[in-house]
């Protein structure tokens, strides 16, 4: 969909050097006028999934990438708004953008998750991840290796801090959203990562948890089932590429 407010590549991934998106103070456009809507809206995704909690997300105005940088302005809404905009979606004023930390294992798999049943995105597999919230803003812009950290850490118990990943971020934009991703290195094989993810998901003990467990990637050729749409992509670049790109 074409968007005088996001102009980027669609359908391809994309190298990012910078990313300067900025939280804006102001109501985002798309709730103007649809709060009734919005209501309506969540009280049937809680008779659905009563574990949801409508808290606060960052939904995007404007995207554009100018040579490598991207940049772009985003509003606070609660999480009931954005499940509205997601059943609308595409809209021409607003979408989602958010970040995956792709752990690699020392022989080259990929550790992705699949998601609870009780969530919104029930039974799919893709990298640990969330959508940007205001504390990702540190000083008005966004974080995104500081959300990635974050997002990883809960979900999984995974450290990634301080581990060797590319040198820049890529992204791939389609009509679900726009992801921002980057390797992370790991020095251990896909199995031990898998087992200590599942430990950690065992030991929470949380029958309300984001995650049902590990699944792990070893060969495009071989992928799980229910992938989320961005993940096919994301897959095949990683395997088309040499790991020379990381520092």
């Amino acid at each position: 969909m074409t968007s005088l407010h996001f102009d980027i590549p669609r359908g391809e991934v994309f190298r990012v050097d910078e990313v300067d998106v900025r939280l804006s103070a102001t109501p985002h456009p798309f709730i103007a006028g649809r709060q009734e809507e919005i209501e309506a809206n969540w009280l049937e995704e809680k008779r659905a999934r009563p574990a949801l909690f409508d808290g606060e997300v960052a939904l995007l105005a404007s995207l554009k990438l100018t040579g490598s940088r991207l940049e772009g302005t985003a509003h606070v809404v609660r999480y009931s708004a954005f499940l509205y905009w997601r059943g609308l979606r595409p809209v021409s004023s607003a979408e989602h953008c958010y970040a995956h930390a792709m752990p690699v294992s020392s022989e080259g798999a990929l550790v992705a998750i699949r998601m609870s049943g009780h969530t919104v995105s029930a039974g799919l597999a893709y990298f640990a991840s969330g959508s940007f919230e205001p504390t990702d803003f540190a000083g008005g812009r966004v974080d995104i290796g500081a959300n990635m950290l974050r997002e990883v850490r809960e979900e999984t118990g995974l450290n990634l801090d301080g581990l060797p990943t590319d040198r820049c971020f890529h992204a791939l934009s389609l009509p679900q959203g726009t992801v921002i991703f980057r390797r992370v290195f790991m020095n251990e094989p896909a199995n031990a990562i898998a087992d200590r993810i599942r430990r950690f998901v065992s030991d929470k003990g949380d029958p309300e948890g984001e995650i049902a467990g590990p699944v792990v990637i070893r060969d495009p050729a071989d992928l799980p089932d229910r992938l989320a749409p961005q993940m096919p992509a994301l897959i095949d670049w990683h395997f088309r590429t040499a790991r020379s790109t990381y520092s």
